[in-house]
């Protein structure tokens, strides 16, 4: 099967990229499932209930969420009760949703996506590899693709899930910088890896922000409320293929198109 997981959603022109694209892009890709990460789809930081909703209809199958994921609290309700939607795993239990999605279309097999998050320079939060541990060994044997979203700050955290995971899940890609890296590959073990996805948003931005603000917070240093740019976008993300039978990646490349 051919996956889709796109990078973190910025704001309104990363909204619209992907709902004017994303269609076009599972028909010429010949994708069978495609994934986002949304916590800032929402101006920027956290994730609306309605913008949720807006960017499922446009074709996505599921999104994972992030640190702003708890922004909003209309999206809380969604976390509970839509199946599609994650929030990192590694919050505590009793917080609304799941870090833990199982996605199935007919023709392929069940794919489980486990939403991380990581803890170098992140808010202090369990450990992201005693619960990456903690999902595997509660799977379903009858599961046999396994797909990571590890939203972190750190290469080198990121690169370490990586390693820790090799051979034990499908995939591991990383979210939260909106830079794209350039080391899509598999690992030997058979797990496709990318350190960062990127990010859907403004192309001419600083991390999907507007730089005047950014650039003045470091001139200054004073602080300055962000806020989302706007123009023209771009998608960046990866595109991974899994074998139906095994659940390692065959292939595993960084993708990227105008907006």
């Amino acid at each position: 099967m051919r996956i889709l997981f796109l990078g973190d959603i910025v704001g309104l022109p990363g909204r619209k990229a992907v709902m004017q694209n994303l269609a076009r892009i599972k028909d010429e890709e010949s994708i069978d499932l495609a994934f986002a990460n949304g916590e800032n789809a929402s101006g920027g930081y956290g994730l609306k209930a309605k913008h949720a909703t807006e960017l499922l209809k446009a074709g996505l199958d599921g999104i994972t969420g992030g640190n702003h994921i708890w922004k909003y609290k209309d999206l809380y309700a969604m976390l509970d009760e839509d199946g599609r939607i994650l929030r990192p795993h590694n919050y505590p239990d009793h917080l609304p949703g799941s870090g833990v999605r199982v996605f199935r279309k007919e023709g392929f097999p069940p794919v489980a996506v486990i939403n991380l998050i990581g803890r170098t320079f992140m808010p202090p939060i369990d450990c992201p590899f005693a619960a990456a541990e903690t999902v595997l060994d509660a799977l379903s044997a009858d599961i046999p693709v396994q797909i990571v979203d590890f939203h972190a700050e750190a290469t080198g955290e990121k690169i370490a899930m990586g390693y820790f995971l090799e051979g034990k899940v499908s995939t591991v890609v990383g979210t939260h910088t909106h830079v794209q890296t350039n080391d899509a590959k598999v690992l030997a073990g058979g797990t496709g890896y990318l350190t960062d996805l990127g990010m859907c948003g403004a192309a001419n931005s600083c991390l999907g922000m507007k730089p005047e603000i950014i650039l003045d917070r470091y001139l200054t240093g004073l602080p300055r409320q962000l806020e989302a740019a706007t123009g023209p976008g771009v998608l960046q993300g990866a595109i991974f293929d899994i074998d139906d039978t095994t659940g390692k990646a065959v292939s595993m490349i960084a993708f990227q198109r105008n907006g």
